[in-house]
Parts: structure tokens; C-alpha cells; sequence
């Protein structure tokens, strides 16, 4: 049986990693040479905390306020764009308390399923990518952010998570060599850190050194269905025959599923990140600043900071002004960071796919029988990774998924 994988970020390279265990002849295609995808510059968190989709009660109204802000965490560039159109209005209707009931369990499954995933993988010859198990702080500084964390935090407790709402002496605890200007935080000792920039080359190498055919630099062209089954796949350089076809193409899945004759909604929210090496204050334990939207994570020695959410077509455009909102916000809680604007050829930009309601695409197709959807992730890919590939494997062998997959319908658009 063979299997073909398009795209070689973290979903397409997990998803080769299952499917050649369960004994598919594997090729992986990208159109990049495979160094710089969106799972190298990501934060590397493992977040069985973010049960809560992108499209969520409150993000609409708060969305507006943001737009009118140049450094604003999320921005959605105005445009008549009927793809960018139909995606938010698929966005506003999703964003609700129902859909956030419905959403959560699912979500935390996944992301708890990905975690055993990954202590497995770490345990294999070949992998050292520095995970660590020391959760994540989800800093506050207002009261009415913190009493929705803390609300968070109960509904995680219920769901069976470790969590604890923590005042800002217990976190001086845990962080001594921080100076703080914040009310609390909630900890999530359920999450998880690793560094991406170990994990995709090594994935690479263990792939290759398996026999999967990993083709960089090598963009699909054309696909040729046949009664509902793709027959022939068409790229710049050849062309492939596969008993399953794996689209796992990030934020250029709907231009590759078109070639499927599939509709699939998603938009790229572009994301940046930086790094800090050898700081001289360092974190213990991952970061979320909640109000401003920033994430900063420790790895190998150094300190990565990323946020914001550009939702716009794909461009190679840096916004500075999106860094430097970054950079302002963190001294704002840590008063002892002081961080400086980096330059613009020192600054990672990537683009997470993001699905109208928030939630990732895995499934077969129901009308091209033998095409795997496995994209949307926004920003849970690195997260969601080994799940997803798991769960594509399962697929593809006629096994049964071991988690419910259900409310990641990959048609639920069509």
C-alpha cells in the first residue's frame, strides 16, 4: 500500500512517521525544502490548556477593538476578498458558548492523546527535543481576566486536568528570579515544552532512515480524479500513483484541496517569533500573557517570544509595528525584561491555518474516497502533531481512531 503526504510541516511529517509503522510505502512532497516551515518557529508548547477554540464567545466584539490598533494581538485585514468573506462569517457564527461546550472535550483529548504521543517518541532511538513537563503559567494583571482564567481553570479542573489558580506570591515561588508586576496566574501542569528545532530535523532523519521518500522542492500541480478517487498526483517533477493521499498542505490546503474538487474554508493567520539568546533573566516555566496575547517559552539556553494573529492572504510582509507589541508588552509583566526590537532578518514569521471555527480538519473525504483532510490547526500544529498522524495511520489502515474524532469532521464545510 502506498501513501502519499502532502506537505512536510508537523502534521504531514507525523503523519508519515504513523502511516510507515503501520507499513505504508510513504512519500512526502512539499514545495519548500522543507527547512523553514511553520513548525520550526513556532513556541513549542503541548497545550491540553487550550480547550477553548479560536472562535470563542468574546472574539468578535474584541477582534473590532483590536483592528483599530496597530500592535494589537489579532488583526483581520479588511478586504472584498469573497474567500475572506465567507470565512468570517462561518467565524461569527461559530464563535458561541455552544460551540465552545461542544468544542472543548474533543480539543483536550486530542492535545492530551498528542502529549502520550510524544513521551512515547522521545523514548525512540533518535529523539532528544528537549521536552520538558514543567506546564504553562497563564499570567494575568487584571481582574477581569483573571476571573475568567480562574473560570478556565475550574472547567479544566472538572475535565480531570492539574491546574491551580495561583497568587502572584505562589508564582514569585516558582519564578525567583523574576521580578513580577502581575495578579496571578493560572498554572497548568497538564502542558508541555519542546524545542521544534530538534524535532522536525530529527523527524526528517528518522523518516529517511525508515525509506520514506522525503521530496523537497517539489510543488503539486495538478491532480486527476477519476469517479470520485484521486488517480494521478502531478507535480512539478514527476508524478505519483498512492493507495491514500494525505493533505496536510498547513495554510495552502484549500488551494490543494480545490485540486481535489473539495471546499475547504481556511484562512492563514500569520504569527512572529523571536529569540533571545543567553538572557541574562530567564524563565523556569513557559508563559502566557494573557491580556496582551504573548507567549514566551525557554529553549536551549535562550528565550523565544511570539504572538499576534494576522488573518490576510499569504505575504511576505513583516510587520514591525505587530514585534514591537511583543517587545512593549512583556516588561509589563516581567519588569526586569527588557527586550529590544529586533531586527526585521532576526524576526520568524509563519502562517497558521486557521479553520472558521477554530477546530482542525481530520478525516477522509466523503466525496474523493481515498483523500485524507488533516490541516486547520491554527495554533495547536506542533501541539496536535503525533495525534493527528496517529489518527491519519488509523484511518488509512481501516483502524478505529482511539480518540473521537467526530467534531473534527474534515466535511463539515462541504
Amino acid at each position: 500500500m502506498k501513501a502519499l503526504v502532502i506537505g512536510g510541516g508537523i502534521i504531514g511529517l507525523s503523519s508519515a512517521h504513523y502511516l510507515k509503522k503501520s507499513g505504508f510505502e510513504v512519500t512526502v512532497l512539499d514545495k519548500t525544502d522543507l527547512a523553514d516551515s511553520c513548525s520550526y518557529g513556532n513556541l513549542g508548547m503541548i497545550v491540553p490548556s487550550h480547550f477553548v477554540p479560536l472562535a470563542a464567545p468574546g472574539m468578535v466584539a474584541q477582534g473590532i477593538r483590536w483592528m483599530f490598533n496597530s500592535r494589537s494581538p489579532f488583526y483581520v485585514k479588511p478586504s472584498l476578498s469573497p474567500n475572506l468573506i465567507s470565512w468570517g462569517l462561518k467565524f461569527i457564527r461559530s464563535a458561541t458558548a455552544q460551540h465552545l461546550e461542544d468544542s472543548a472535550l474533543p480539543l483536550l483529548q486530542l492535545n492530551l492523546y498528542s502529549k502520550r504521543l510524544y513521551e512515547e517518541l522521545v523514548r525512540e532511538p533518535g529523539f532528544d527535543f528537549a521536552m520538558e513537563a514543567k506546564g504553562i503559567l497563564m499570567y494575568y494583571k487584571t481582574e477581569k481576566v483573571g476571573e475568567e482564567e480562574v473560570h478556565l481553570a475550574e472547567k479544566a479542573v472538572r475535565m480531570g486536568l492539574d491546574v491551580e489558580a495561583l497568587g502572584k506570591d505562589q508564582v514569585q515561588q516558582l519564578e525567583p528570579n523574576v521580578e513580577l508586576d502581575i495578579l496571578g496566574a493560572v498554572h497548568y501542569r497538564s502542558d508541555a515544552h519542546l524545542s521544534p528545532h530538534k524535532l522536525v530535523p530529527q523527524l526528517i532523519r528518522s523518516l529517511q532512515g525508515a525509506g520514506v521518500k522525503i521530496n523537497g522542492e517539489e510543488g503539486v500541480e495538478r491532480m486527476v480524479t477519476e469517479k470520485g478517487h484521486i488517480k494521478k498526483v502531478i507535480t512539478s517533477k514527476g508524478e505519483y500513483e498512492a493507495d491514500v493521499v494525505v493533505l496536510a498542505s498547513g495554510s495552502w490546503l484549500p488551494q490543494l484541496a480545490k485540486m481535489a474538487g473539495q471546499h475547504i474554508p481556511l484562512m492563514p493567520g500569520k504569527g512572529y517569533s523571536f529569540n533571545v539568546e543567553e538572557p541574562q533573566v530567564r524563565l523556569n516555566v513557559p508563559a502566557i500573557l494573557c491580556e496582551a496575547r504573548v507567549a514566551i517559552t525557554p529553549m536551549n539556553g535562550s528565550m523565544r517570544y511570539g504572538g499576534t494573529m494576522e488573518i490576510a492572504p499569504v505575504n511576505s510582509r513583516i510587520n514591525m509595528n505587530r514585534v514591537e507589541g511583543i517587545v512593549e508588552s512583556v516588561p509589563k509583566y516581567f519588569p526586569s525584561i527588557r527586550l529590544s526590537v529586533p531586527k526585521p532578518a532576526d524576526v520568524w514569521y509563519g502562517f497558521r491555518p486557521c479553520s472558521p471555527d477554530g477546530l482542525p480538519y481530520i478525516g477522509y473525504s466523503k466525496e474523493v474516497s481515498n483523500l485524507i483532510i488533516a490541516g486547520g490547526h491554527s495554533m495547536m500544529g506542533l501541539s496536535l502533531g503525533p495525534a493527528t498522524g496517529k489518527v491519519v495511520a488509523d484511518l488509512a489502515g481501516g483502524k478505529k481512531p482511539e480518540v473521537d474524532i467526530s467534531a473534527f469532521d474534515a466535511n463539515r464545510f462541504a
